[in-house]
């Protein structure tokens, strides 16, 4: 039975793996066991855990203005922490998996391939770019260019005028662990639609609402994904 080690495996995407019913022992270890900025702590509980797997998604998200505000923190989190743990990784010789994020991508015509050139939408993107290029040098490893949303849809209103390939965050938990045996770059999404329309299906309730002209720094315009491969793989498992 593969042993996989999950970072950040108490944050929102962490806390729905574990209700999921997985044939793996899984460890979720806290902060004050496996802090990746310390790398002497990691090692030891690696040592004692000896996991065939890691499954990396410590690091700083929201709120998306500490990226900006605090870039010392987004650095270190997302750049120095990664470096840290494909290191580790390196020396253990334990297969890694990364979750990025579909905003490395220019989010302006859409339907971005895992081979489309990169330009980071905001300094988020540029931290899980800068993680990406450490990940990207360990070739026992998989980079997952993830396009996700929590359920129920935590805003009242959805943009009618904006793109992407949200899926839930539920749905995602169960892809992954169909691609512990995959390297490379994968793009995890669903379908091409507005924001409106994804949402609108599980919230009819849902309000419009228009993104301006002068608020495109906010979000892309379209930031959905190709996901031609991923839907390969998927049909090759069933």
């Amino acid at each position: 039975m593969k042993k996989i080690l999950i970072t950040g495996g108490t944050g929102r995407f962490g806390k729905l793996i574990k209700k999921l019913k997985l044939n793996y022992n899984l460890y979720f270890p806290e902060k004050s066991q496996f802090n990746i900025l310390k790398k002497k702590q990691m090692e030891n509980f690696i040592k004692k855990t000896k996991p065939n797997i890691l499954i990396h998604l410590a690091g700083l998200s929201r709120p998306m203005s500490d990226h900006n505000l605090k870039i010392s923190k987004s650095i270190n989190l997302n750049i120095i922490g990664t470096a840290n743990i494909v290191n580790l990784c390196y020396k253990f010789n334990i297969k890694l998996i990364y979750f990025s994020t579909h905003y490395v991508y220019p989010g302006i015509k859409g339907n971005y391939k895992e081979t489309s050139p990169l330009l980071p939408f905001n300094n988020y993107a540029w931290s899980k770019l800068g993680g990406e290029s450490a990940v990207h040098l360990y070739k026992n490893s998989l980079i997952l260019r993830v396009c996700m949303t929590e359920k129920p849809f935590v805003h009242k209103k959805a943009f009618s005028n904006v793109k992407t390939s949200f899926l839930y965050q539920e749905d995602v938990a169960k892809i992954l662990f169909k691609l512990l045996n995959k390297k490379g770059v994968i793009n995890i999404g669903g379908e091409s639609k507005l924001i409106y329309d994804f949402v609108k299906i599980d919230n009819p309730k849902v309000k419009k609402y228009f993104l301006k002209k002068n608020k495109l720094n906010l979000i892309p315009k379209d930031s959905s994904l190709n996901i031609n491969k991923l839907k390969k793989i998927l049909n090759k498992n069933k």
